[in-house]
């Protein structure tokens, strides 16, 4: 009996894998034909012995024609596969790798060559210029590289083609660079010692001086970044690499790094002998000679320079030459304190002002070499349409024969090293100040008692002669200001006393160095009254104490500061005062 259904368990189990089979998608099977799986064995006769591995085979249906045979359609993930009897889709051809030039585009001035990498080409490479006037085109098939020659000014397209077909259109502009950054320049400073600001700033521009600009082209250089980390003290240096960057409309943009080589030189603080103001014309209509003078060893002089330019007018630049006429080279120190250009007067007179008593109080300052029979620019201060521009600056001849000193008002895209008829000074306008004045600074030496009347001291009251043909000084604009008090209280109490600020003739900003410290003034309304220093003064001493101030360009002078009894108002820096 297990003989017998050995061969049917068998053959069973092979259909039930065939039928589990074509439930799943396969095509169907043809049907056995009927009757029994296995033939009947006749009487007597052995049964058939199976075999140890039984591999049943089923009976074979009629032949039919065999449909043609398709691959199999692609199977996307997420997607079912094509019924049975349904044509797949074709497959698409594979897309070929494109063309990679490094840099993607070029930009080269006339006559210099410019290189990029070709990546991913097939075989020999060509290049087409799409205009060959403007630039020209080669490729080094082994070292895979293209080279672009400018010819003129002007942009244009190579177009980069490999064995396959593909292709790779590369965009070039053919230009001038703005200008050029200097590798290396010397920057000598003076300052006891040097601030790490001042030392920013001058840097800056000193990197600036030493670059080479195209018409019109400008040059960025940030103190901000520059990494000074220190005073500079007397007999010291430093040097350092500094980023620059020059840009100008139509030019290809320049970056670079000039070392900077900074020396602090011994040179003792000076006061100067006379005073030197350009404030006429004040509104410039014209281009020409503002101021002329000559600057000798025997005395040093403080020049003050406040121009405006209308809205209607072109751009200009104010420049200060200083021209060396000798066979020997001459060198000028120079204690400078610039502001602008900007449309707001007061703050413009005001950080000038600020600028040059801090660095003056410090002898910060740079010392400026003229070689023989040449003249440079010890000023370059730009002046747009409807601006302001302002400086108060300190000027000594250390080394050398005179100088001739000449501010010039010029077009902003102007040369900088043209000549200019120095002879006729413009004029035009409102009159103001022009000329030379003997007294640069005024001194107060003084007494205030905590228990006496109060103590009034005039700024900016007094006006000074002028030394050529002019007008007067009034407001005593570009004069220190120097006022040295003695406060005494001989009571058996302590006395709190401040020092008022009180403009006089109209609204008014302020700079003080109270014993050295920076204190500043907003715009004070005329004839009001601001704390700007308060202290108590103990029973049965005194207290000497020193300001430094001047008036500034754009405020209404004169200015009055009294020494009285504190009268309980707001104190200097706190919310509501002006003062900071």
């Amino acid at each position: 009996m297990r003989r017998v259904l050995a061969p049917f368990s068998s053959l069973a189990f092979v259909c039930a894998f065939a039928l589990a089979a074509a439930a799943q998608g396969n095509p169907p099977v043809p049907s056995p034909p009927s009757g029994p799986v296995n033939p009947p064995v006749a009487p007597g006769a052995a049964p058939a012995t199976p075999s140890a591995q039984p591999s049943p085979t089923p009976p074979q249906a009629a032949p039919t024609a065999a449909p043609p045979a398709t691959s199999p359609a692609p199977v996307v993930p997420g997607e079912s596969p094509p019924p049975p009897g349904e044509s797949p889709l074709p497959l698409a051809s594979p897309t070929q790798p494109p063309i990679i030039v490094e840099p993607p585009q070029l930009s080269v001035e006339p006559s210099k060559t410019v290189m990029a990498r070709i990546n991913s080409s097939l075989g020999t490479v060509n290049a087409v210029v799409a205009d060959a006037t403007i630039a020209t085109a080669i490729v080094d098939q082994a070292q895979r590289v293209l080279y672009v020659t400018g010819v003129k000014v002007g942009t244009t397209t190579v177009t980069i083609t490999d064995s396959r077909g593909v292709t790779r259109d590369v965009q070039v502009v053919v230009a001038y660079a703005a200008g050029s950054v200097a590798d290396q320049t010397t920057l000598h400073v003076t300052g006891n010692p040097a601030s790490t600001q001042y030392l920013r700033e001058a840097i800056a521009q000193a990197v600036s001086n030493a670059a080479t600009l195209r018409s019109g082209a400008s040059i960025t250089v940030t103190p901000e970044t520059i990494p000074v980390r220190r005073d500079l003290s007397i007999d010291d240096r430093v040097e350092l690499d500094v980023q620059a960057q020059i840009t100008g409309a139509g030019y290809l943009p320049v970056s670079g790094v000039t070392h900077v080589i900074v020396e602090n030189i011994a040179l003792p603080s000076i006061q100067p002998a006379r005073l030197l103001v350009s404030d006429y014309p004040e509104r410039l209509t014209a281009n020409g000679v503002l101021f002329t003078a000559r600057l000798d060893r025997t005395q040093a002089q403080r020049f003050l320079y406040y121009h405006y330019n209308p809205g209607t007018e072109p751009g200009r630049r104010i420049l200060l030459k200083a021209a060396n006429t000798s066979n020997a080279p001459a060198t000028v120190q120079m204690i400078e304190g610039d502001a602008g250009p900007g449309v707001n007067e007061m703050e413009i007179g005001h950080l000038s002002t600020k600028r040059f008593l801090v660095r003056n109080a410090r002898n910060e300052g740079r010392v400026v070499t003229i070689p023989s029979g040449s003249t440079v620019n010890l000023v370059d201060h730009m002046l747009p349409p409807q601006n302001i521009v302002s400086a108060v600056l300190q000027l000594r001849l250390v080394t050398g024969d005179p100088v001739q000193l000449a501010l010039i008002a010029q077009d902003a895209l102007a040369p900088l090293d043209q000549t200019i008829d120095q002879t006729q000074l413009l004029v035009g306008g409102a009159p103001h100040a022009r000329g030379v004045y003997p007294v640069p600074t005024f001194y107060f030496n003084t007494d205030y008692n905590v228990d006496g009347d109060d103590l009034d001291l005039p700024i900016g009251q007094l006006p000074l002669p002028n030394l050529r043909q002019g007008e007067a000084l009034s407001g005593d604009y570009g004069v220190e200001q120097v006022l040295e008090v003695v406060i005494s209280n001989m009571t058996r109490g302590p006395k709190a006393i401040a020092l008022y600020a009180n403009p006089r003739g109209g609204r008014a900003t302020g700079t003080f160095l109270i014993d050295g410290t920076l204190v500043q003034a907003h715009a004070l309304a005329a004839f009001s009254r601001f704390k700007i220093w308060q202290e108590t003064i103990r029973a049965g001493t005194y207290r000497r104490i020193r300001i430094v101030t001047m008036p500034e360009g754009g405020s209404s002078y004169p200015l009055r500061l009294t020494f009285a009894q504190d009268d309980g108002s707001v104190a200097p820096g706190a919310p509501g005062s002006p003062i900071y």
